[in-house]
């Protein structure tokens, strides 16, 4: 069972307050000293900072999870990103040698499957993470019901959970994989995810931009437009790694609310700040797309009208 420091720092993991969890000063005397490091340097991952996860990894420490997690961190960073995923497929393989530790096996499974998903293998993140199988690993599952929902697949989303729930506890992370489900499927007026997000964020303790946004998020598809944008604001203010995101729901809103004036200022500021968002990158995809299109036709000549 974990102590109260670990579950702490996974709960503020779990809930996307990495900011806050890379600013502890963890003792190097404690027992739960190496996971919070990785956790920490996981953090800096999410933070879209990898150079500086990798500084929080002890250079000469050759454990299976500290070589994950060094190898995604160099993979986000681009630092040969294909040596960087053969690396995690050849741990994927020795993960299956006999006397691996089984939370061991599950956080390296976590970590390929999070660079495999992002490379856009999926076949071969959801195979690597036990798609569809009995591996009791919740932190595959999130992952796992994250890439179905990316594709679409809410049926094959919800399986998972179903079977989730045969063999965990009432779970932090559970109830955070069922708001996902529910943010997609917009069930019961997405009432799921608006009482767990609200939950959460009344908690003194936290202080989490991921959490806002996904506020601000559900607001904006319950049709509440004033309280998406305040969400939406202050997940931006945070610094919290998900001002990309927040600013990509605010072109949205401030579209919805006919504020043409704030929707552009946020767009530009996306397209700027953000250039490699996959808003960004649709929008320009589709631009590309109607301009060879144009090309296919010939517009004639505007009449000219003869005056008698």
């Amino acid at each position: 069972m974990d102590s109260s420091d670990l579950y702490y720092i996974k709960q503020q993991f779990t809930l996307g307050a990495w900011k806050s969890l890379v600013e502890l000063s963890p003792d190097p005397g404690s027992p739960d000293y190496a996971q919070t490091r990785l956790y920490q340097a996981r953090a800096y991952i999410a933070l879209s900072q990898p150079l500086e996860a990798l500084k929080v990894l002890d250079a000469d420490d050759t454990s299976l999870s500290v070589r994950a997690v060094r190898a995604l961190a160099n993979y986000v960073a681009k630092n040969d990103a294909e040596k960087a995923l053969d690396e995690l497929r050849d741990l994927s393989v020795e993960i299956e040698e006999e006397g691996v530790d089984q939370k061991e096996n599950g956080f390296v499974r976590v970590m390929a499957g999070t660079a495999f998903a992002r490379e856009g293998e999926v076949e071969e993140a959801l195979e690597t993470l036990g798609a569809g199988s009995n591996v009791e690993n919740l932190d595959a599952v999130a992952l796992i019901v994250q890439i179905y929902l990316s594709i679409n697949r809410v049926d094959l989303a919800k399986r998972e959970c179903d079977r989730a729930r045969k063999w965990t506890e009432d779970d932090l992370l559970l109830q955070q994989i069922e708001a996902s489900i529910g943010l997609l499927t917009g069930k019961d007026s997405y009432s799921n995810p608006h009482t767990f997000y609200i939950e959460q964020l009344h908690n003194p303790s936290l202080s989490s931009g991921h959490l806002l946004l996904s506020r601000g998020i559900t607001h904006l598809l319950r049709g509440e437009l004033p309280e998406a944008t305040s969400d939406l604001t202050e997940a931006q203010n945070s610094k919290n790694g998900v001002n990309g995101d927040a600013l990509a729901a605010t072109v949205v809103v401030s579209e919805l609310a006919k504020s043409k004036a704030n929707a552009a200022t946020a767009w530009s500021q996306l397209q700027t700040e953000y250039p490699n968002h996959a808003l960004v990158e649709a929008i320009a995809k589709k631009e590309a797309e109607f301009d060879q299109l144009v090309l296919n036709f010939t517009v004639p000549p505007l009449a000219i009208l003869a005056v008698a």
